[in-house]
């Protein structure tokens, strides 16, 4: 949630800063605002909305060579002017935006503040008011900054001003995401490399408890007891293009149409010339030890893992449960004796599923990150890592991510039962039937006319519908509603479609909008017999089915592959039907209200 960007030495820093916080709005989009300083002139512009309302509102007079932006989601305070980012102290001296939640605020304010008043409702205004505090008694910026910095209880990435002193800034994160990022005479700072790529390919990962100072020409990073911290740059390849929306009115759109590409290339990234599976020999070895897989994340992430399941049971002869990281890390199930763990995540920041990460490495269990961001926090602290490589994914509804997050699953799950040497796994040809899904997605694709013409007959003038199947089919049920709530606003459940009579076909009604997907040969004639029962209530019930199991009057028919892998496929029918309901009701796709792109706060 948030996005933050930095930067000093810089002549163009409102520019540097505007644009950075463009590519960062997916974080968040509620308000915005940006401090810049520099040359004799000190500028703080705030606005509520979109970065296209701040953008209007920094004017030919707000110059720099330094600042800080911030385009936020709301946690603390409502989307106000006042709420928003940046934050003064009360005495005009420190300028701070955070990204995160400090659960102390309130004791912090009681304790060190009363004498205070406050201009907004933001656990953030305590934390630069209390370095104002700690100032004014005497320390200096950088002391003020460690001393809150130690007092802080919750998850925060920090960027800091001096009114007094325009040629530095500083930065510190705990659990939430933060980046420095190298130039040639200035430096950067941002929640994502994304925001900076277009002026660096340089960048310094942060770790927790670590405090950063920046001037034009230098970085100094440390820890809270002072020492000095040696870490030599990475090297962050994005090709800008990928993050333009090009030709496609919007993102999510974009990212549909990538799905196939996305397929190919993890076929290039984990398949050798022969067509085999190639994964790290110490990750299948950690796997092959495992007595049980315990896949762990969060909304998409876990409708994913869901898919993933069945593929390891059955061709790695390996036990898998599938939970929700904020339930798991509170409710921590009875262990087999040898788990490993698997983390889904598309941001690789997901706060939830952190707090599960941090509890089982304590407990020495293995762990394994399969992210689309292989920098992220997650990334590094977990034992194993593989990238979804699916390009930078903007639209707050994932989309190409959740695909890539199956289709690695495959692989793995491939590449795992021939380490093992199972029957299952010999005979599945993972390259082949992955190559099919790329071709089954684009089938789909280019028959948007079609789905937008169903969407509307199904979801025109509705408020609620529901998503029916079985199996596979049932977690790409409660994806496809998922993408249908997201986006358009529609009450959606997804359902195991024999659940429906166990309750909720109460709710069915004259003209109730039901997708019944229809992909696996084992209950396809049951699940038929489900949407009969809604159809018999009035409900208007629409059959996806794939072509070796489709009938007259289908609704629509999408290719037949491998069972295990028709999720690929029939989902690209789920995320174009929301899609287009979203635009025929004039919503903006890729931003809906109250959700934001990267979920770093529990």
């Amino acid at each position: 949630m948030c996005g933050i960007v930095g930067v000093i030495g810089r002549e163009d820093a409102p520019q540097v800063l505007l644009q950075g916080l463009q590519k960062l709005e997916y974080r968040g989009y509620d308000s915005a605002g940006i401090y810049t300083a520099g040359a004799g002139s000190a500028r703080l512009v705030k606005a509520v909305g979109k970065i296209a309302a701040l953008a209007q509102a920094i004017g030919p007079d707000v110059t720099g060579t330094m600042g800080i932006g911030h385009t936020r989601w709301a946690t603390n305070g409502r989307p106000t002017e006042a709420n928003a980012h940046p934050h003064v102290s009360a005495d005009g001296r420190f300028y701070l935006v955070h990204n995160g939640v400090i659960t102390n605020a309130a004791a912090l304010r009681a304790t060190y503040l009363s004498d205070v008043t406050f201009a907004s409702e933001t656990d953030t205004e305590v934390v630069v008011q209390l370095i104002a505090h700690f100032a004014q008694g005497g320390l200096t910026a950088h002391d003020a900054f460690v001393k809150t910095l130690g007092l802080l209880e919750g998850s925060y990435a920090f960027c800091l001003a001096d009114r007094d002193d325009s040629a530095v800034l500083y930065a510190a994160k705990n659990k939430s995401p933060l980046l420095i990022g190298k130039g040639d005479g200035f430096n950067l700072v941002a929640s994502d490399a994304l925001a900076m790529i277009e002026l660096t390919d340089q960048f310094l990962e942060l770790n927790d408890g670590e405090v950063v100072t920046l001037m034009a020409s230098q970085v100094q990073i440390e820890d809270l007891a002072g020492q000095q911290i040696d870490r030599a740059p990475i090297t962050v390849t994005i090709d800008a293009a990928e993050a333009d929306k090009g030709p496609y009115p919007f993102y999510m759109l974009k990212e549909i149409n990538e799905q196939p590409i996305v397929m190919r290339r993890l076929l290039a990234a984990y398949t050798k010339a022969d067509g085999q599976v190639e994964m790290p020999a110490a990750l299948l070895s950690a796997l092959a030890a495992a007595d049980r897989l315990y896949i762990v994340a969060a909304g998409t992430s876990y409708h994913a893992g869901l898919i993933g399941k069945p593929l390891f049971e059955s061709l790695a002869y390996v036990p898998v449960e599938v939970h929700l990281a904020s339930e798991f890390g509170y409710h921590l199930p009875l262990l087999s004796a040898h788990p490993l763990f698997i983390f889904l995540t598309q941001s690789g920041e997901t706060a939830d599923i952190r707090e599960v990460l941090v509890k089982v490495k304590k407990m020495g269990a293995p762990t394994l990150t399969i992210t689309n961001v292989v920098t992220s926090t997650l990334a590094r602290e977990a034992d194993h890592v593989l990238a979804l490589h699916a390009g930078p994914e903007i639209a707050v509804a994932s989309t190409k991510a959740y695909t890539a997050q199956v289709a690695v699953e495959a692989l793995l799950a491939k590449a795992l039962g021939d380490f093992k040497g199972t029957e299952a796994a010999t005979k599945f040809d993972v390259t082949h039937w992955l190559s099919m899904a790329a071709a089954g997605q684009q089938t789909l694709i280019d028959q948007q006319a079609r789905l937008h013409e169903l969407a509307t007959t199904l979801f025109a003038g509705q408020d609620r519908a529901f998503y029916i199947g079985r199996g596979s089919d049932h977690a790409v049920s409660l994806e496809a509603a998922l993408k249908l709530k997201e986006i358009s606003y529609v009450h959606a459940e997804g359902f195991a479609a024999g659940e429906l009579k166990h309750g909720t076909i109460a709710l069915i009604e004259p003209g109730t909008p039901t997708v019944a997907f229809v992909t696996d040969p084992l209950t396809a004639a049951r699940t038929r017999s489900n949407a009969e029962e809604v159809a018999a209530r009035g409900g208007h019930v629409a059959i996806i089915a794939t072509s070796d199991l489709a009938e007259v009057g289908d609704d629509l028919v999408v290719p037949a592959i491998e069972p295990r892998l028709t999720p690929l496929v029939a989902i690209v029918a789920g995320q174009l039907l929301a899609y287009f309901t979203s635009l025929d009701r004039g919503y903006d796709v890729d931003r809906p209200r109250n959700l934001a792109k990267s979920v770093t706060v529990e």
